[in-house]
């Protein structure tokens, strides 16, 4: 069993699907198909259903995985002890962040960090805040960048920078002529919202919470899992949202979207690290980065 082998069957667990997987990897479709089936024959189990021309991960195939990428954490780890050794001339900064901060807050930091460490590479993933928390404590990132505190016994959390949350809307909806807001007209509104786990409904129902008002009892009209698509919908005219000023910040600028008259909530945005992991000369000089930006 090598550690290609781990990373294909990783990977068409995570995709389910050979073709995307090969195409996420840079490989053949065939290199991929072969890859597998290598692995199940060599051990006399099967890993996936293959129902139709589907793959679906199967038990086994799904007890495996949790080991699979435990090893691939490991390895991972491995060589970046192995690249601190040559400073930081090579090497690779592992970092997943929440949509908005992946969005419209890191690139700028790690354009900054390319440029002054070039030898590096960077492996950057976007998730949701629950994602890059789940990627952090499995060692399958080194840091995770978030919205909102991340409450994890594994996990060393930082506060790096802060943000705005504001209540936007369409500039046809009522809202947008500026009356000042409260709990009827939250309780009243048809809203637009993240899907659970994202640090932007988190957000929301501490907003909501405040005002002594249940999610359930809201008119919810859709549920989106990202901010584009979130304020795609509010354009169009299907509601309010709570969403960040970084990312509503140019649909503000050309008049697509309005701010509603409610005070902003300031929301924090976060620093995940492993208590116990190698911690990386590459992961340490981007935190360094980041506290030099924020004084």
């Amino acid at each position: 069993m090598t550690l290609d082998q781990l990373r294909i069957f990783a990977e068409v667990a995570r995709q389910q699907h050979i073709t995307k997987a090969a195409k996420a990897m840079n490989m053949t479709q065939s290199a991929v198909s072969a890859a597998v089936i290598a692995l199940e024959e060599r051990h006399g189990v099967a890993l996936f259903d293959r129902i139709g021309r589907s793959i679906v991960l199967n038990q086994t195939g799904t007890i495996f995985l949790e080991h699979a990428l435990q090893v691939l954490a490991e390895a991972k780890a491995a060589e970046s002890a192995l690249s601190d050794l040559a400073g930081l001339l090579r090497g690779e900064l592992s970092v997943m962040a929440s949509q908005t901060v992946g969005a419209y807050w890191l690139p700028s930091r790690l354009a900054t960090f390319h440029a002054r460490y070039p030898g590096l590479g960077l492996d950057v993933r976007i998730g949701n805040t629950e994602a890059v928390g789940d990627a952090v404590e499995a060692g399958r990132v080194e840091l995770g960048v978030v919205e909102g505190a991340v409450d994890r016994p594994a996990l060393l959390s930082r506060m790096i920078a802060t943000d705005e949350m504001i209540l936007v809307v369409s500039p046809t909806h009522p809202w947008a002529k500026g009356k000042k807001l409260g709990k009827a007209d939250f309780e009243d509104a048809t809203w637009v919202l993240r899907e659970p786990g994202s640090g932007t409904r988190l957000a929301f129902e501490t907003m909501m919470t405040k005002e002594k008002l249940r999610l359930q009892a809201l008119n919810v009209a859709i549920v989106l899992p990202g901010n584009e698509a979130v304020l795609g919908a509010v354009e169009a005219g299907m509601g309010a949202t709570l969403t960040s000023r970084s990312a509503a910040q140019t649909e503000l600028n050309s008049g697509l979207l309005v701010e509603a008259n409610a005070s902003p909530l300031p929301r924090p945005f976060f620093l995940l690290r492993h208590k116990e992991r190698y911690r990386s000369k590459a992961a340490d000089a981007f935190e360094a980065l980041l506290s030099e930006q924020t004084r």
